[in-house]
């Protein structure tokens, strides 16, 4: 049985291959350690020059890149309080941030979903390729979780308020619209996927960097041209408030069509994680990545153990969120509170409170 992580080394590059194509290649946590140790090993490895990172689907390779993490695991180890749940997020979170300041030059090749955790393991690479099957999100809210890996980092670097919109609405983007978002640098047409993928490894007598500059010539070549005609100015009008309710307030100002299907997708999602949500990546706009994983590593525990609401296992918002989405896919899920007027700073603020003394936090290290 091959593993869910492919690895090899062809010709100076460091191949990784998302190989669990019946779950569009949600990262487990064994996936995580296995992507990891394959990074590790490799940074210090003189005959590993780069590296570079796809997904295979039921056919073979391309088509899936990564849907997330692995949320079923998220709602049954929640319920059980596996400590495997402590891992994974910290595990994560720290291949999070070694993809962002990795020494080499690490490629990712985003074809079809890349969503949450599949973001967590794109968004640090040195060249971010997608296609016309590329469907990108960060769609946590509508689990009751906060846009994680990196999120709060990644987010605000989007035009203007759009990170915000993104963050907060869990909106779909195609390939060429992630151009215009700042979160891919190229897009070509999927069917050139493999022979890119190949240039990287064939002519062993050009160096790496040379077929890593080819291949760039080659995309330059083959790009497909953004499209920013989602990214409407309104975003901003509306995205650049205080709190979900002055976003609302704003939306029912603007009165388009565009404005009603925003304010009808967040009063769909988790009142109390788009309270969180868009305070942290508020605050992401002036933290250093570390800061900001050492923060959503601090929320992340409070969305699966909210002990001051007195609510952990199933009775949490991300528990619930799971549940409506995957368990028993009614789509129905019971927020608390049920509607963005309901959440008060009092349920807010303590998420942003670390549960561990700075230098005891998980991450602490990271810098």
């Amino acid at each position: 049985m091959l593993s869910n992580v492919i690895t090899s080394v062809v010709a100076g590059i460091g191949q990784i291959t998302l190989n669990r194509p019946e779950a569009l290649n949600a990262l487990t946590l064994d996936m995580v350690r296995d992507i990891s140790t394959a990074l590790l090993k490799w940074k210090d490895d003189q005959s590993v020059e780069a590296v570079a990172i796809r997904g295979n689907n039921k056919q073979g390779p391309f088509g899936a890149f990564c849907a997330g993490g692995d949320i079923r695991f998220f709602h049954r180890a929640s319920i059980a309080e596996d400590t495997d749940l402590e891992a994974f997020f910290t595990e994560e979170y720290r291949l999070n941030h070694l993809i962002f300041n990795y020494p080499k030059p690490y490629l990712a090749f985003m074809d079809g979903i890349v969503m949450g955790g599949g973001m967590g393991i794109s968004q640090g690479a040195s060249l971010r390729l997608v296609t016309e099957r590329t469907k990108i999100a960060m769609p946590e809210t509508n689990i009751g979780l906060f846009p994680d890996v990196g999120g709060g980092y990644f987010l605000p670097k989007c035009p203007g308020y759009s990170g915000e919109y993104l963050g907060l609405t869990g909106k779909v983007l195609s390939g060429t619209e992630a151009l215009a978002a700042n979160l891919a640098d190229r897009a070509v047409n999927s069917d050139n996927l493999n022979d890119l993928w190949d240039s990287l490894t064939n002519n062993e007598m050009m160096t790496v960097e040379q077929r890593i500059s080819r291949l760039h010539s080659v995309i330059d070549n083959l790009q497909l041209a953004e499209d920013d005609r989602w990214l409407i100015t309104d975003i901003d009008r509306a995205f650049n408030q205080a709190s979900p309710a002055d976003i609302l307030k704003k939306l029912k100002q603007i009165d388009t069509s565009w404005a009603q299907e925003t304010s009808d997708l967040l009063n769909k999602r988790s009142p109390l994680m788009l309270h969180v949500s868009l305070r942290q990546i508020q605050l992401g706009r002036h933290m250093s990545l570390a800061d900001e994983l050492r923060l959503e590593r601090t929320l992340v525990k409070h969305c699966f153990y909210t002990h001051h609401l007195a609510r952990t296992g199933a009775s949490t918002d991300t528990a619930e969120g799971i549940r409506a989405l995957v368990i028993d896919k009614d789509n129905s899920p019971a927020w608390n509170p049920a509607r963005i007027e309901g959440v008060s700073s009092a349920m807010v603020d303590p998420f942003f409170v670390s549960p561990w003394a700075a230098e005891e936090h998980p991450l602490a290290d990271l810098d």
